[in-house]
């Protein structure tokens, strides 16, 4: 998928007397700060591989789940809790297996949140909640923390669990138990007269690209709620590491408290609304930081073009450190100005927006203060010291306009709700939400691990492929994909793909870096692995283990061909340089062919196939059979695995063959499944709208440089990420160098030979 379009999302703007933002879904902290990268980390050269060791603390901090054999015990202090570890205890009889989510109470009403409840949600990804959600658009959060269709709490695709426990807060009333997505299996209910006990035996994803095992794996965990209103969590076997576990009453009373004021030295060469001369900051609900920056002169107004590349920035550490874009403090909070951006026929106007660890996805504008409010970082308590420190940028580039000191706060009032449930005792505590964010290391930023690479080694590469021996916090084994669409070694960009070149300047590159992975991906993943299990199948025609037998027959071996998945990955993911952006114009109607990926309806067959001998593009679509009787035959699908080639649009938009090389194609609507042939295709009705390629360029403009212009010649950089202190195992450097050897293979079979790969490091 590719992260710059697949994540577009409409935002909520609520106008009073104060200006109320809800922001969009986005991508994770790391991966949205759109601000030019910087190095994190030094390069060397292995071979034909690039080693790139991260600086200390680079991705932060691993923390992983440690409550196997443990039972935590949430007890009620008023409205707030006490949380304790108690001896470990296990209904080992768990009642009946729930068909849906919905489990009704009829014995006693349980109280939480406030209220008593005789009925909950309980969600496969082990979670409860109780009632609807109260925020907008469902209770869903920035990154699309909130309620899911099948019961219990749900997360964005690409959601960091780190991000998401905090924007649990104030969805919904919830209890996670052990919140972890795309877990599945069976939940189990039973109430007794004085409690009533929910059980989940759940299974990680496996077999499929995106999944880091091939087998099932094994998660016991349950919860006890009390008619007293105490919940115990009991943890059996769990092989998962990383979850959300605690417990979320909502806490909306917006009660605030007034904690400081810190008075700012004035920069009076600065815009009015970029000189800050006061920092307020409060405590709401007990719950809240809330940091109001007071400026010389009114804050403009969301929709106000000139926003667009200002920043303000806020600080939390327990030392005092400038704060810097790449500041290593305890909290990074940002709010960014943005312009207008559109994509086919969306489009969004200007906008604030904030991100950072803990910040509430709420920015207030009134007169001439912009807040921000969010969570304290883990383990911060009432009565600490804490140092707050600031920076603005202006729209000048993101030219600094004036950095605050850090100053020193004493905490009142306040404390993290981010705990180590572990070391808890009844004594810690009361608190009003108390959860633990179990992750593994932060994601990096695309444009830094660009820069690092580029300032290292040059600008010498088309595109970036990342590799590592740790894992990151993403549900997904895989990786989405950015850049700026550079022009390669002409540098000149590429018109007529509905993809317009991006800021170079942020990935470091002058001219030539197109394309790359936004994330490394981990060496034990199913997809970096040779060859999957011997003896493998499989029912799912989106795992490999459906085609085992047809891709086994190609081979001298008897087996599949090498590094499969990873070809799915990085052909997929690569191919998005150019595609699936473009439009049709047909009898003056402007048609989506995708976007971002070629729909299911488009007939898109490849005609250099990389294995099989009926493919449908790596980007989307299908190779669709016309019965002539209304019906269409799926001979083959829009999932990109097995790996499979580029189709003829592709091709043209890649500049590796001409218009006239591009056989007319269409477009299947209104599809409706209507049964199976005799070779278990399936058959749909549809609406069939024939498409040149001259309909593309009608809506698109000729695709320049043209067939005799374009680029030819590609070089991707196949990178080694490894933590600070640390060298690359020898299981990532074969690995690694096994998928180089299959990717040169596979761009010169895909390619029909019109173009060539190498992965040369300097």
């Amino acid at each position: 998928m590719a992260r710059m379009h697949g994540k577009l999302r409409s935002c909520s703007i609520h106008l009073s007397m104060m200006v109320l933002l809800a922001l969009c879904a986005l991508p994770g902290e790391a991966q949205f700060d759109g601000g030019p990268g910087h190095p994190i980390g030094s390069v060397s050269v292995h071979g034909k591989l690039i080693v790139l060791t991260l600086n200390p603390g680079a991705l932060g901090e691993a923390n992983l789940f440690n409550l196997a054999h443990r039972t935590l015990r949430f007890t009620p202090d008023g409205s707030q809790y006490r949380v304790e570890n108690i001896p470990f205890t296990w209904d080992a009889d768990f009642g009946t297996p729930m068909k849906e989510a919905q489990a009704d109470l009829t014995k006693f009403a349980f109280p939480f949140s406030g209220q008593h409840w005789s009925a909950l949600s309980v969600g496969v990804t082990g979670s409860i909640t109780f009632g609807k959600p109260s925020a907008s658009e469902g209770g869903r959060g920035r990154r699309g923390a909130g309620v899911g269709r099948d019961g219990g709490l749900s997360v964005e695709r690409f959601a960091e669990l780190r991000q998401a426990a905090p924007e649990f807060i104030n969805t919904v009333p919830a209890i996670s138990v052990f919140f972890k997505p795309r877990m599945s299996g069976t939940r189990y209910w039973k109430e007794l007269d004085d409690r009533a006990v929910v059980t989940w035996s759940l299974t990680e994803p496996f077999g499929g690209i995106q999944d880091w095992t091939w087998t099932p794996t094994v998660n016991r965990f349950q919860a006890v709620l009390h008619k007293d209103g105490t919940i115990d969590l009991s943890y059996d076997e769990v092989a998962a590491r990383d979850a959300v576990v605690g417990i979320y009453p909502m806490v909306t009373k917006g009660a605030e408290q007034e904690i400081a004021a810190l008075p700012v030295a004035d920069h009076p060469a600065a815009a009015a609304n970029l000189d800050i001369r006061k920092i307020r900051l409060t405590a709401v609900d007990s719950l809240y930081l809330k940091v109001a920056l007071e400026a010389r002169g009114p804050m403009l107004a969301a929709d106000d073009p000139a926003i667009a590349g200002a920043a303000w920035r806020v600080c939390l550490n327990r030392k005092p450190t400038p704060c810097t874009q790449d500041a290593r403090a305890d909290a990074v909070w940002t709010v960014r100005g943005l312009g207008a951006s559109h994509y086919g026929e969306r489009s969004m106007g200007p906008r604030y927006v904030a991100f950072g660890i803990g910040l509430s996805p709420m920015v207030t504008i009134e007169g001439n203060s912009l807040s921000m409010q969010g969570i304290l970082p883990e383990g911060y308590k009432s009565g600490d010291t804490m140092y707050l420190s600031g920076a603005v940028e202006s729209a000048d580039k993101g030219a600094a306009a004036m950095q605050i000191s850090p100053q020193a706060v004493r905490l009142s009032g306040l404390a993290s709700p981010e705990v180590h449930l572990s070391a808890l005792t009844r004594h810690d505590g009361p608190f009003p939400v108390v959860f633990e964010s179990f992750h593994y290391l932060r994601p990096p930023r695309a444009q830094d691990l660009a820069c690092s690479v580029i300032r290292g080694l040059g600008d010498k590469f088309d595109m970036l492929a990342y590799y590592s021996d740790f894992r990151i916090d993403n549900p997904e084994a895989g990786t989405s994909s950015d850049g700026p669409l550079g022009g390669g070694p002409s540098g000149g960009a590429v018109t007529g793909i509905a993809a317009p070149q991006g800021n170079l300047a942020d990935y470091c590159s002058k001219g030539r870096f197109q394309w790359g992975f936004i994330q490394p991906v981990y060496a034990g993943a199913n997809q970096m692995q040779e060859y999957p299990p011997a003896g493998l199948t499989g029912s799912d025609p989106h795992d490999i283990g459906f085609y085992m037998h047809q891709l086994a027959e190609r081979t001298f071996n008897g087996k599949i061909p090498p590094y499969d998945y990873a070809m799915s990955q990085i052909g997929h993911e690569m191919g998005h340089r150019w595609s699936a952006f473009v439009s049709a114009k047909v009898n003056g109607e402007t048609i989506e062919l995708g976007p971002v990926h070629w729909a299911m309806g488009l007939q898109a067959p490849v005609p250099f196939p990389y294995q099989r001998p009926t493919e449908a593009s790596a980007m989307g679509g299908g190779v669709w059979q016309d019965n002539f009787d209304g019906t269409f035959t799926q001979l083959d699908d829009n999932y990109y695995v097995p790996a499979t080639g580029y189709s003829y649009l592709d091709l043209y938009l890649m500049g590796l063959i001409a218009p006239s090389e591009v056989p007319d194609f269409f477009m299947l609507r209104n599809l409706k499944y209507v049964g199976r042939d005799a070779n278990g295709h399936a058959i749909f009705k549809a609406d069939r709208i024939k498409i040149t390629i001259q309909d593309v360029i009608a809506a698109e403009g000729h695709r320049l440089p043209d067939v005799d212009h374009s680029q030819r010649h590609f070089n991707t950089g196949m990178v080694l990420v490894v933590e600070h202190g640390k060298a690359p195992s020898q299981m990532l450097i074969e690995r690694v160098n096994g998928i180089r050897e299959r990717w040169i293979d596979y761009w010169t079979t895909t390619t029909g030979h019109r173009a060539t790969m190498t992965t040369n490091p300097e």
